[in-house]
């Protein structure tokens, strides 16, 4: 679905008008979120145009982590980075009938 570009104006209009209003705030921790915000205004308007998120990559890096907690105790770089495989890949490894 291509965008139009209202679609990408008025996210530009409402992702500055919550960075002021976090700007405004008392709070440290939200200012910093405003601060974030502006450094990514660009990667984050990019979403407009390209309607692509990182989804995929996130969804990755659960699988991974599920993995990574897996492993606990193989002590090796080599058995995390199998496990990582075996979890990420979707191997199937189910074993074929032998005695049909």
């Amino acid at each position: 679905m291509p965008t139009t570009k209202k679609d990408y104006e008025d996210g530009a209009t409402v992702l500055k008008k919550l960075i002021s209003w976090l700007r405004k705030s008392r709070l440290g921790p939200m200012k910093e979120v405003a601060n974030t915000l502006k450094k990514f205004r660009t990667e984050i308007l990019s979403y407009f145009y390209s309607r692509l998120t990182n989804a995929i990559t996130k969804g990755i890096n659960s699988l991974i982590q599920s993995a990574k907690r897996r492993a606990i105790g193989f002590g090796a770089l080599e058995g995390y980075i199998c496990m990582i495989y075996l979890v990420v890949g979707k191997l199937d490894l189910n074993c074929p009938e032998l005695f049909g």
